[in-house]
Formats: C-alpha cells, structure tokens, sequence
C-alpha cells in the first residue's frame, strides 16, 4: 500500500531545496573517493571509508525525498470553518498562549511550532471547533486549553 505524505507548499518547496543540494553534492564526494582510492590499500583507508560513508547517507536521503515528493499531498489552506484540520495554525489559551500549526509528519517540527497530525497533542486538536475545551496528555502531565484562533 502507497503511503500519502501530507506537505504544506513551503514543506515541498524545502524538500526540494534539500533534495537540490544533496545532488549538487554527488560531484566532489565522488571525487573524495577517486582521490582517496589513489592512496592505496582501502581496507586502511579512513578518507576513503568516510567519504564512501558520506556516499551512502546523501544517497539514501535523496531516495527518501524523491519517495515523499512522488507520494506527497499537498495540504490545502484550511477553508475557515472553524474546524481544526491539516494545516491548520491553532492558538491555544490556558495560563499562558501557545501557537500549533498542525501538518503531516515529514514536516513535524514541534520546537518551532509544528506539530504531527499523528502526534498525541495533533489528534487531541483535529476536529476540534472554536471555543472549544481541549486537553493535551504530554507524559509529564495534562493540560487543558481552551481554543481561541484557527487560521
């Protein structure tokens, strides 16, 4: 079964980005390692081992962009029903204001704001409706929120 990656446009556009760059990188790696195979014997040859390593990790990661771009869903701007769904940008209010965007996992990135719709605090928020009362379960403790934007 295809697995759907959910992007918002700035998401696909920082994949492609990313995925640019690392193919911009294929040239002097393979160039590390042609030079470091001249320095004989490889079985001893740290150059040759980090640069074959530093191969492998670019490679793999284009493989894994160029997968999510072929398989990717871009998330559309949410239709203002007020209703917490991907790509939403939530405001939450309790003793103090915390600001969620809700997007797919690839793009989770929760110290800038960003969170999984896959996440504990992601599934407490979807569907939920201005106004309404919201507990997040985070393993030291709960929390209750009430909602007071969806953008």
């Amino acid at each position: 079964m295809k697995k759907q990656f959910y992007l918002t446009r700035e998401g696909v556009t920082e994949l492609k980005s990313e995925l640019e760059t690392l193919i911009s990188q294929r040239g002097p790696i393979a160039e590390r390692i042609k030079t470091a195979r001249e320095f004989g014997d490889l079985s001893e040859n740290a150059e040759y081992s980090s640069a074959r390593q530093e191969q492998e990790r670019v490679e793999s990661r284009i493989s894994e962009i160029e997968h999510i771009l072929l398989n990717v869903e871009v998330i559309k701007k949410p239709n203002g029903d007020n209703k917490v769904q991907l790509g939403s940008v939530v405001t939450l209010k309790n003793h103090d204001t915390k600001k969620f965007q809700v997007v797919g996992t690839v793009e989770a990135d929760p110290l800038n704001g960003k969170i999984s719709d896959e996440s504990p605090i992601g599934q407490a928020l979807l569907g939920k409706k201005l106004g309404d009362d919201v507990e997040i379960k985070t393993p030291a403790e709960t929390h209750q929120y009430k909602i007071i934007d969806i953008a």
